[in-house]
């Protein structure tokens, strides 16, 4: 795992990289339960020949799809090179070189010239446009009769402290929580395209002409005292944060939050005996009827 920001690698990207080694063992559990949807037996996961992972960020989900459905090419689509040349990387490092590829798209529109695909992974990547619905059919209009789309949205965001840490007022995460929230909302209302819709995800596959199959929620529970690894992680995130969403919070929020952020001092984030990582992700999934025109 990446514990160290390389040269080069900008904040946001080491971010994904780090968070990615957090998730993969609910990436994996995902991609066996998307190939249990398809049907029992092998046979049916050995027809899946075309896997598309969109939003792949630095590959962990292709990597962990190309494993579920051995017999597929798995193609991660991601705006970034530069996460993409991760992706490359990754499935070089995990001996998947020959079956993961990568491809760059930016808009919603260009998805659908993605395909054809048995099976579709889309990962937070609605939430970042601003049409949410023509991002569904363009998604859908990629799949083969009888192909699976999975939309990992929602969830719960994740917790990694106590309620009173002993500095500051308490319930500091559910504060930052509400100004992370403001912020998002903001940026979303100055997406080119931003519509606003109900995030019933199943209602929304349906109106792109799929037929919803089940939604899941998975649990990702690291418990105190977390390894140096996931610290790090946290106090990356927790840099980001400071920084995007300082200015939301009182005096005592922002001063408690440099304090998380400072490697010298027991009460950061990176030495506290307190701190865990828990968050849950739901993915939302949906099927291409295979007698549709």
């Amino acid at each position: 795992m990446i514990t160290h920001r390389p040269e080069g690698v900008d904040g946001d990207a080491f971010e994904l990289e780090q968070e990615a080694e957090l998730r993969s063992g609910f990436l994996a559990e995902a991609a066996h339960w998307l190939r249990d949807l398809l049907g029992p037996g092998e046979r049916v996961a050995a027809a899946v020949r075309r896997v598309l992972d969109v939003g792949s960020g630095p590959g962990a989900a292709s990597c962990a799809l190309a494993r579920a459905f051995p017999q597929a090419d798995v193609v991660a689509v991601d705006r970034s090179p530069l996460l993409l040349a991760r992706a490359e990387e990754r499935a070089a490092e995990r001996g998947l070189a020959g079956r993961i590829t990568t491809r760059r798209a930016e808009r919603p529109e260009e998805f659908g010239r993605l395909g054809p695909a048995d099976v579709i992974w889309a990962g937070n990547v609605c939430r970042h446009l601003g049409d949410q619905q023509a991002a569904l059919r363009s998604l859908a209009s990629a799949l083969r009769p009888g192909g699976l789309l999975a939309v990992a949205e929602g969830g719960l965001p994740p917790r990694f402290l106590p309620r009173d840490i002993g500095i500051g007022r308490p319930g500091l995460q559910a504060r930052l929580d509400a100004a992370e929230e403001e912020h998002f909302a903001a940026g979303r209302a100055r997406l080119p395209g931003s519509t606003s819709v109900v995030e019933d995800w199943p209602c929304l596959l349906a109106a792109a002409g799929l037929v919803p199959t089940g939604t899941r929620t998975f649990l990702i529970d690291l418990p105190a005292p977390l390894g140096l690894a996931a610290r790090r992680y946290l106090h990356t995130r927790l840099t980001r944060l400071l920084v995007e969403i300082g200015d939301r919070l009182d005096l005592g929020d922002r001063l408690t939050l440099e304090q998380l952020v400072d490697g010298d001092t027991c009460t950061g984030i990176l030495w506290r005996p307190d701190a865990f990582y828990l968050t849950a992700v739901t993915v939302h999934t949906a099927r291409l009827c295979r007698d549709r025109a």
